[in-house]
């Protein structure tokens, strides 16, 4: 299986570093002295466990269970590939149980059952029961996979879900909702062919049939050509359900005059013949994966007013799972559900039809690049819309409480919707904006270690991502031979690789830099040296000179010695503004910090420098800045001669007239917690800091450290601020992933 956008390499390492799998488990309660373990465990734990054995409702309180979903599968129907087994299963299931959890806060675990007898499988699920709030079924074959679901639905007490039946299916219907809406047709009016007789397609007829599709309109189709009343080759019992009285026999016959064609089958099962006798406004979705039964630009060829959805994310109209089966299971566990049942999932089918006709925010556009409005190309929301999450779980509980499959009703919906914007990690959509600008922005990135494996997988990687075009300092055979030994070998052919020996502007570039160090004890032997065989030095002249647009650099030597070689080029010190700010990602919270790399003991006017670059580095990430001045002392107290610059340096920002909320100085857990802030009411911060300023390099590089070391936060910097050139710098323990990200950073000017 391959992807142009990466190797299998790649892939491999992503799942191998920084620790193999994707997920792991943290405790949610102390444990950290006697008394901890004796409440966690023995004998503590009795209390709970009498109550729940007198109780089992209240299971939901005391234990994970109503927050936990098992993803289950034996493996004989992984993605495209077919039947790898339970254990060729792992890698997609552990994929699984991660979209719960970003997505919609599930807490979630994969779990490969060794066998492919419907029966051992069923009991060895139902046995797990009383573990799980619910069981999401993946990849499964059919017609095992109906088997099992069904006999487990009348057995188990809690929601169990084949996602690739009704994941598809209800994603399909909100789609079709919108779909039939702008042809102005009724869903009971209309003529659908479906092909592709699988779980996915017997899921999607029978969800739209409970929806008012008529069964006579109806026409389901398979290898053999339409399943018609009477044929017995190729049928089940599953596929009998849905056979038509009709003459039709072939996909061919059956697309006439029809008014929707539902895919999920094969690639180039439609042709546009087909498509161009379909009747007026055709519908289709082509939801083969990874290749359409017929792609968008091949059916609007023939047929201009065809609404066109598939399952691929480079298509607009995308039929994606991730809609549907986070956001159902986060209703369906928050009502303490019995089951998932039709209502739930027409009830999400709706309210996604819903949202995707309602005013796109801003934030969405920015992340896909483009202004999204409801129409022919805009009839699903994005994966990525952050109404999702407090949008299609009430939705979803509603139904669990309208037609009695809830244990617990909500009481408070207004209150519960706001409990589900606060899930939200708004870490991901500041990521993903940042690399929506840099895809738009389509810069030539410059990497100026050729010679290091991780650089050449980063630059690799900006370039098959579609960032831009990266252009690699080194030698053409280093480059080439250490991507040999990477496996990367074929994407010697994509890069660029520049040096001296290649350039025309060697001599531009020497006298641009005599120019400037010239004054500064350097004659023209050093020049030439510094020039023709300094990588860091030699890349940014390059960028000087607008051989690029932006530069990375730094993953091989310490960070103060790269940074006094590209201040040969560029005036990137203190006297002129530099700023290294850093910003940290932690539960969902993004702080920055700054200085962490340019100013070694700054005074009050470099600290108010710090903050307004701070500021503009919060600006361009999307956040709305809050600075403030940390230090040991809060408003003054305790007094000491060390903290008195941190309390100049808002005075400073005072004078200077800056628009943006400061204050200090002040502890860190007043400046990142607002009940402490209110026991300042005088403090003019809104809300918790996102921006630190520290007194000196040394509080910010151990403060970076260890939140990095002790907390687990995800470090993302210094990124470089204050220059005239788009640089940033790596620290040389960076993973190849790390400098990606400083590219894209570089790309679109965050800096």
């Amino acid at each position: 299986m391959t992807n142009p956008k990466y190797t299998r390499e790649e892939a491999l390492a992503f799942h191998l570093e920084p620790t193999p799998g994707k997920f792991e488990i943290q405790a949610t309660v102390p444990m950290n002295t006697q008394r901890d373990l004796s409440l966690a465990y023995s004998p503590g734990v009795a209390v709970p466990c009498e109550e729940i054995a007198a109780n089992p409702e209240l299971a939901y309180d005391y234990t994970n269970k109503g927050n936990l979903v098992a993803v289950i599968s034996n493996g004989t129907a992984v993605l495209g590939l077919g039947n790898l087994g339970a254990l060729g299963s792992k890698p997609v299931m552990e994929g699984k149980a991660v979209l719960f959890k970003r997505f919609a806060d599930v807490n979630s675990i994969d779990i490969e059952l060794d066998t492919e007898d419907p029966d051992e499988f069923i009991n060895a699920v139902r046995l797990m029961g009383p573990t799980f709030g619910g069981i999401n079924l993946e990849d499964i074959k059919a017609p095992e996979c109906f088997i099992i679901e069904q006999q487990l639905k009348e057995v188990m007490d809690i929601p169990v879900f084949h996602d690739d039946q009704h994941g598809t299916a209800v994603i399909c219907a909100a789609g079709l909702i919108n779909a039939l809406h702008l042809s102005g047709k009724k869903i009971e009016n209309v003529r659908i062919v479906l092909n592709g007789a699988g779980a996915a397609g017997i899921a999607c007829l029978e969800l739209l049939k409970f929806m008012g599709a008529k069964h006579d309109n109806c026409l389901m189709c398979d290898t053999k050509g339409v399943i018609y009343q009477g044929r017995t080759e190729g049928m089940n019992q599953w596929k009998s359900a849905h056979a038509a009285a009709t003459s039709l026999r072939t996909l061919e016959e059956a697309m006439r005059g029809a008014d929707v064609f539902l895919g999920v089958s094969v690639k180039g099962a439609v042709t546009p013949e087909m498509v161009a006798t379909m009747a007026d406004n055709p519908v289709i979705f082509a939801m083969a994966n990874p290749d359409p039964e017929i792609t968008p630009e091949d059916a609007h060829a023939v047929r201009p007013d065809a609404i066109v959805a598939t399952g691929r994310s480079d298509y607009p109209n995308q039929v994606n799972n991730v809609l549907g089966f986070p956001y159902l299971f986060r209703g369906a566990l928050d009502v303490h559900a019995r089951a998932i049942n039709d209502e739930m999932k027409i009830a999400c089918a709706e309210a996604l039809a819903r949202l995707a006709r309602e005013d796109v925010p801003d934030e969405v556009a920015v992340a896909y690049g483009r202004k999204l409005s409801f129409g022919r190309d805009y009839i699903i929301p994005t994966p990525f819309d952050p109404r999702l999450i407090h949008t299609i779980p009430p939705a979803v509980a509603r139904a669990g409480m309208a037609t009695g499959a809830a244990r617990r009703p909500i009481i408070d919906m207004e209150s519960y919707e706001l409990s589900l914007k606060s899930r939200m990690d708004p870490t991901a959509s500041i990521l993903r904006g940042i690399h929506a600008r840099a895809r738009r922005a389509q810069a030539r990135m410059i990497f100026a270690e050729g010679d290091d494996v991780r650089v050449l997988r980063a630059a690799v990687q900006y370039q098959r991502s579609g960032l831009g075009k990266a252009l690699v300092v080194g030698r053409d055979e280093d480059v080439k031979a250490r991507l040999d030994a990477a496996g990367m070998g074929d994407a010697v052919r994509e890069l660029e690789v520049v040096n001296a020996a290649k350039t025309d502007r060697l001599n531009d570039y020497k006298a641009f830099l005599y120019n400037r160090l010239q004054r500064k004890g350097f004659d023209r032997h050093d020049i030439h040296r510094l020039a023709a065989r300094d990588r860091h030095v030699f890349a940014a002249l390059m960028l000087a000179h607008g051989q690029g647009d932006g530069l990375v650099t730094g993953a091989t030597r310490k960070s103060a010695p790269v940074l006094n070689l590209i201040n040969h080029v560029f005036d990137a010190d203190a006297e002129h503004g530099a700023v290294g700010v850093t910003a940290l990602l932690h539960k969902g919270r993004i702080v920055l910090i700054a200085d962490t790399l340019v100013h070694e003991w700054p005074d009050e006017e470099d600290l108010a420098t710090i903050a307004m670059r701070g500021a503009d580095v919060a600006r361009h990430l999307g956040l709305e800045p809050r600075v403030a001045f940390v230090s040991f002392s809060t408003f003054g107290y305790p007094k000491s001669e060390r903290a008195e610059k941190m309390q100049r340096a808002p005075l400073v920002l005072e004078r200077r007239g800056v628009e943006f909320e400061f204050e200090g100085d002040m502890t860190v857990d007043v400046a990142l917690n607002p009940a402490a802030q209110a026991n300042y009411p005088f403090q003019r911060l809104s809300g918790p800091a996102n921006v630190l300023v520290v007194p000196a390099r040394h509080s910010a590089s151990i403060s970076v450290k260890l939140m990095q070391q002790m907390a687990g936060a995800t470090v993302i910097g210094p990124i470089l601020t204050g220059v005239d050139a788009s640089i940033q710098i790596c620290s040389s323990n960076f993973t190849a992933n790390d400098i990606l990200n400083m590219a894209i950073l570089a790309s679109c000017k965050v800096g």
